[in-house]
């Protein structure tokens, strides 16, 4: 039987009236490439359904992601189903997740029933902004005394972006008791704790989605 992935990706659209958002495309179309090649069966879902907006400054024209772009013309919603039948669950990022998954009551659930079955759970960039309020059953956080990693407080304030956000990611998932690790900004950093897989960056793409694949096949 070959594992199945649960992708759920950023409807959010706008940071400010000036400053469109959406999805990372590289961080989406990166690991979605991998996990195909990997022989696995992936699903592609979003907070709303439908189209997935792309953040503009993601774009690229790279004809090896035009079958993981097809993905995004048409997701399935996002539901309490959605729980259940995955091996694994990955959370790519774009500055749209900051706004739509931190508090998604239908991914708060989902994420949970992975967190207290201990199946696999990926994310990288801003994607981790969907586990920062995650909890066990007890209450307990998912990411407290766990090695993490995520877009990190420097790398936002480089873009400029960091007053425009709702909080910052690195601080936190700090504040949420996290070993949080971290490399120089823009470097491929990614880590895995078990089985939580968080990655720093776009140019983390690539390895926290190895590492996603490091904990299935464990």
């Amino acid at each position: 039987m070959s594992k199945r992935i649960l992708m759920v990706v950023t409807n959010h659209t706008t940071i400010t009236d000036d400053h469109k958002t959406g999805l990372w495309l590289e961080e989406f179309a990166v690991p979605y490439l991998v996990f195909k090649e990997k022989g696995y069966d992936v699903t592609v879902t979003s907070i709303n359904g439908g189209e997935v907006a792309l953040d503009p400054n993601s774009i690229e024209d790279k004809p090896e992601w035009k079958e993981a772009e097809e993905e995004l013309k048409s997701t399935t919603k996002l539901t309490r189903e959605h729980a259940s039948g995955y091996d694994a669950v990955f959370l790519p990022g774009g500055h749209g997740t900051m706004f739509d998954f931190p508090d998604n009551e239908t991914l708060q659930y989902v994420l949970q029933q992975f967190a207290e079955d201990d199946r696999v759970i990926g994310s990288v960039c801003h994607g981790p902004a969907g586990i920062v309020n995650v909890t066990y059953k007890d209450g307990t956080p998912l990411v407290k005394g766990k090695k993490v990693t995520a877009f990190t407080d420097s790398e936002e304030m480089e873009m400029q972006l960091d007053q425009h956000m709702p909080f910052l990611l690195e601080s936190k998932i700090r504040e949420k008791g996290a070993d949080f690790q971290q490399d120089k900004n823009w470097s491929d950093f990614s880590v895995r704790d078990g089985n939580l897989v968080t990655g720093q960056n776009p140019q983390s793409s690539r390895s926290t989605a190895m590492k996603v694949i490091e904990a299935l096949e464990a």
